[in-house]
């Protein structure tokens, strides 16, 4: 009986330790980190965001714009092209203001020309995409 249940306890144990690995698999850390070198030149670091979309379809932050500034918002997936990670960037009344999906196309950044100061929205999506993981960067310029 003691055998059958330390076999049973170290059963549950590898089973969570298991269910633990592939739970971890999204190093939106990692991919975050090397996001901000990968800035437009002249842009200055902002703030990076780590993504994983595992357990949710949308992910948002917030953050406050200043008018006459230019944001730039840059995707690093896990893979070397950007496959379906979308950021889409809302005003203070979420109306959407820019989107990496263009005409159906993914692209790895989006620039924009703050026009008023105040909170925007952030928020990121997976189309059509296994890997609903990666990292972004914010940067401005003047």
């Amino acid at each position: 009986m003691k055998k059958l249940v330390a076999s049973l306890a170290l059963f549950i144990a590898m089973a969570g330790f298991c269910s633990t690995q592939l739970n971890g698999q999204c190093d939106s850390e990692g991919l975050s980190n090397a996001c901000i070198p990968k800035l437009a030149t002249g842009f200055n670091f902002l703030k990076s965001y780590k993504v994983d979309g595992a357990e949710k379809e949308k992910i948002e932050f917030s953050y406050v714009f200043t008018k006459g500034t230019q944001y730039m918002i840059n995707l690093c997936p896990p893979g070397t092209a950007n496959d379906g990670m979308i950021v889409s960037l809302f005003d203070g009344a979420r109306n959407k203001v820019a989107s990496s999906k263009i005409n159906g196309e993914f692209v790895s950044a989006i620039a924009y020309p703050c026009n008023a100061t105040g909170i925007y929205y952030i928020q990121y999506s997976f189309d059509n995409t296994a890997a609903k993981c990666g990292g972004s960067a914010l940067g401005f310029k003047r």
